[in-house]
């Protein structure tokens, strides 16, 4: 499938949803539907779990603290942010960037994130945090214990990192974050 055919089926996708009240998000405040953006046709996805405020207001997704580190390491690690496409489980921020819960985790998987993932076929996977690891896998995960480590989601090969803000907290880990990156990089086909 073409670039252009690729993202000619996420807009169709999304233009639904840029309205959503599908489930709670869609009616505690949000200003944006933050669907992703990146390269439709990218062979590195990468998922967090949430929009936060910045994304909110802007509608893109990882632009704020969280964002800025990310896109440094991307560089870091040679991959042009605009290779890759990043998304999250959740289009709508949660209040008070809480987690999201089951039913609305569930309900954005369902209707987007799984239709993303078949339209722009990564290669690779790349899910920052334990929300999202445990968004895909559909079962609880614990992050320290995983990261780094290659595992499947459905035929894709996927590499759970931490979440930038969790870094943010933590600058000691902003290798294994780094380290991570490069290693999703490297499995690219």
């Amino acid at each position: 499938m073409t670039k252009e055919k690729k993202q000619a089926l996420l807009a169709q996708l999304y233009a639904p949803y840029k309205k959503c009240i599908e489930c709670p998000l869609g009616t505690l405040g949000r200003i944006n539907v933050v669907f992703g953006e990146g390269n439709p046709d990218a062979r590195l996805m990468i998922i967090g779990e949430a929009p936060g405020r910045d994304e909110d207001l802007k509608g893109r997704p990882f632009i704020g603290r969280s964002g800025k580190l990310l896109t440094t390491v991307l560089e870091l690690a040679d991959i042009r942010r605009e290779d890759v496409f990043i998304t999250n489980v959740v289009k709508c921020r949660p209040p008070d960037n809480r987690n999201p819960l089951p039913i609305e985790a569930k309900t954005c998987k369902e209707l987007l994130l799984f239709k993303q993932i078949e339209i722009i076929q990564p290669d690779v996977i790349c899910t920052l945090g334990a929300v999202a690891l445990e968004g895909l896998l559909g079962h609880p995960a614990k992050i320290s214990q995983m990261r780094g480590l290659p595992t499947k989601f459905k035929n894709t090969l996927l590499i759970p990192t931490f979440h930038p803000a969790y870094i943010l907290r933590n600058p000691s880990k902003l290798s294994i974050l780094y380290e991570d990156i490069k290693k999703a990089h490297s499995h690219l086909r």
